[in-house]
């Protein structure tokens, strides 16, 4: 470990190994095929607000499971926690087509974008801290 200071309290700072990595990037290319094999058949045919709300539920999904994921293995499975949290789930949703679609729908009709940039990041977070205290029960639960 490196250890660093940060206001006076020396932080350590963990390596990442090689497996974890490797976990990580087949977690993120499995979500992301999960996410596109959801949005990709919309595209460019059906309703231009189609797949912005499958992004939207790909996200407000995505956060409650990450919640669950943490919740349940916050300590007890890191390798787990990396391949289905920050792999798996950080590569089914996505920051970055929301930030975009946001913006394409607000640009066609502003209230629409609004409600979905509303909806998106209380959602997001409504769906977390529920994932959280659903995984953090079954946590409990199971000690």
């Amino acid at each position: 470990m490196h250890a660093g200071v940060y206001g006076g309290d020396v932080i350590e700072r963990a390596r990442i190994s090689p497996l974890t990595l490797v976990l990580v990037v087949i977690g993120g290319a499995a979500g992301v095929a999960v996410r596109a094999a959801i949005t990709l058949p919309f595209t460019g045919w059906a309703h231009p607000l189609a797949v912005p709300a499958l992004t939207l539920g790909c996200n407000l999904l995505g956060s409650f499971l990450l919640g669950v994921v943490v919740g349940r293995w916050a300590v007890s499975r890191p390798r787990l926690r990396a391949f289905a949290g920050t792999g798996v789930l950080g590569g089914f949703t996505t920051y970055s087509a929301f930030a975009v679609q946001s913006i394409q729908v607000a640009t066609a009709a502003p209230v629409v974008g609004l409600a979905l940039v509303v909806v998106s990041l209380v959602g997001g977070l409504v769906a977390a801290a529920l994932g959280l205290a659903l995984g953090t029960r079954r946590e409990r639960d199971a000690a």
